[in-house]
């Protein structure tokens, strides 16, 4: 793991910033707090607020006032609301970032990826946030070929697999409906083959990605500066040379009270406290 400094902007460098408008368009969830007009009402304050601070971008002391506004109003529709909408958690990440706080503004890209992985901007402001982490953590070779030969796997949403599975499998069903109606022809037993193909690659990517979903938990380290150790403990000794830094991704291997067992990208592994970071 090697380690290179930066310097967090005031804005994002070329990349979108506006607030994206947010429509809830849901019936409040059974297990939320407030009321739905409520909801409407703290998403309105919400980004008012955030465009107040964008327009205060010349007073940093204000902006930034403004920016923990917003953040306080987003986070209370998260967990007040029970509302999980990707918009909501991509502003609630810009939002962060323009307060300096790289760990959960990364942490709720994250979680707004994971809920919507063909937003464009998401996918951008995440891009540019993780370019400005301290830590730089190098992916496996065998990770970075996988991403390539498989890049439909892993650049494509949940949602969006299973769509193309479906609709490659309803052209493959017309296919062999033309073939035994028509005859077997070149073109419908090519069209038939490669949609037969399609479909198995598609659906096989949903069904690994589900369970990867349901046993791999993520995480950022949101603490601006952490020892991860060898053991759960702080008799343990640093398990790196160097802290980790906010923005720092994991996977959870395990849990233990007061302590998260982490491995990193590298495929190195540690232990840090549960109140260092958070989970995607």
């Amino acid at each position: 793991m090697t380690r290179q400094g930066s310097t967090t902007p005031n804005r994002f460098l070329g990349i979108h910033v506006t607030l994206i408008g947010l429509v809830l368009g849901l019936s409040t969830p059974a297990t939320a707090q407030l009321p739905r007009e409520q909801l409407y009402s703290l998403l309105s304050e919400a980004n008012t607020t955030f465009q107040q601070a964008n327009a205060a971008a010349g007073n940093a002391e204000r902006a930034a006032e403004l920016y923990g506004q917003a953040i306080l109003l987003y986070e209370k529709i998260i967990e007040q609301g029970g509302i999980q909408n990707a918009k909501l958690y991509y502003n609630l990440a810009n939002a962060y970032f323009l307060t300096n706080d790289l760990g959960r503004a990364i942490l709720n890209y994250r979680r707004a990826e994971q809920l919507d992985r063909s937003d464009v901007n998401i996918r951008n402001n995440l891009a540019f946030a993780r370019s400005q982490r301290l830590d730089k953590v190098a992916v496996t070779a065998e990770k970075r070929v996988l991403e390539t030969l498989f890049f439909w796997h892993y650049d494509f949403s949940l949602r969006t697999k299973f769509s193309l599975a479906c609709l490659f499998f309803g052209v493959g069903c017309i296919a062999v409906t033309v073939m035994l109606w028509l005859g077997r022809g070149p073109a419908t037993t090519t069209v038939t083959v490669l949609a037969v193909i399609l479909f198995v690659c598609f659906l096989g990517s949903v069904v690994v990605e589900a369970q990867r979903c349901a046993h791999t938990v993520h995480g950022v380290i949101t603490a601006s500066e952490i020892v991860a150790r060898q053991g759960d403990g702080l008799n343990y000794p640093p398990s790196f040379e160097n802290p980790l830094h906010a923005g720092t991704e994991f996977v959870l291997v395990e849990q233990r009270p007061g302590w998260l067992h982490i491995e990193l990208s590298n495929g190195s592994d540690a232990w840090i406290p549960d109140d260092a970071a958070g989970l995607v």
